[in-house]
């Protein structure tokens, strides 16, 4: 199956500023954005992690990719994004990388806001953010957010990650797509020998806006009702996983990854039928 989310030919986008975005996850080194408007389409560009000594040095990028294809085989609604092998500049210095690319994904008259902010506004007193969120009718939104956040170990679903689209015209509130997934998997290995003591099912601490600090713990949030998945991963998912990533991220980085996804999937179903 080729969704064509990697574009592997060499894109100029030197044009593009770039303005740096502070990590929220507490650890070093920040990331860079940029945006543009092109044939009508509002894009939003970002790069892996940046650091103004070293350069580009996460893979933040390709994560974002493995995870939009994960939420595809698993039939969840997603932001889209695409791979650019890339030509840019940053503080006056080229540069060759692989960045992200996503559309706008608001509809005429929709305006955002983060969650936290609007659960700060509407809350009832004493309501917690997953109380909040289920008294919205958003429970399943959530309950698909936590599966997906536990098999890839997002570190970072802090309360601006998730968004509230508010609309005009039709007079509607719902969440926003599911995005931004970089910060997980093995986000932080730069180099093959920090791979070698890795733990697949190692229960690292976790923002989590609706959740505790820890993905395996939020499993247990979720209502029996809401707990397995519509579709499932099989062995054959590997091969449209990493399409054409071959360029972008090593193999050894390839296996890792791979290995953590599926370790998680078989918890995750021995979870559900427990």
């Amino acid at each position: 199956m080729n969704d064509r989310k990697v574009s592997p030919q060499l894109h100029d986008l030197r044009h593009l500023n770039w303005a740096k975005a502070r990590r929220s996850s507490g650890t070093a080194g920040s990331f860079l954005k940029a945006s543009e408007t092109r044939r009508g389409v509002h894009w939003y560009y970002k790069l892996s992690d940046y650091d103004a000594y070293r350069g580009i040095v996460g893979h933040e990028c390709i994560n974002e990719i493995i995870a939009d294809r994960l939420l595809t085989l698993l039939i969840i609604p997603h932001l889209s994004y695409q791979l650019l092998h890339a030509r840019v500049r940053i503080d006056g210095v080229e540069t060759t990388t692989w960045l992200c690319r996503s559309a706008d994904f608001k509809r005429e008259g929709d305006s955002k806001i983060a969650l936290d902010a609007y659960y700060q506004m509407e809350r009832s007193p004493g309501e917690s953010p997953y109380d909040f969120c289920c008294r919205q009718g958003w429970e399943e939104y959530i309950a698909r957010m936590l599966i997906i956040d536990f098999l890839i170990l997002n570190r970072d679903r802090h309360g601006a990650n998730m968004e509230v689209l508010r609309n005009r015209l039709h007079k509607t509130i719902r969440l926003a797509p599911l995005f931004d997934h970089g910060l997980s998997l093995y986000f932080s290995a730069h180099e093959e020998k920090q791979l070698a003591h890795a733990d697949p099912l190692s229960d690292k601490r976790i923002q989590c806006f609706v959740g505790s600090n820890s993905a395996m713990d939020n499993l247990r949030l979720i209502p029996v009702k809401y707990r397995r998945l519509s579709a499932s991963l099989t062995k054959e998912s590997r091969a449209y996983l990493f399409a054409d990533l071959e360029e972008a991220l090593p193999a050894p980085l390839r296996d890792a990854i791979w290995e953590m996804i599926w370790k998680r999937w078989e918890y995750y179903e021995d979870f559900c039928n427990s």
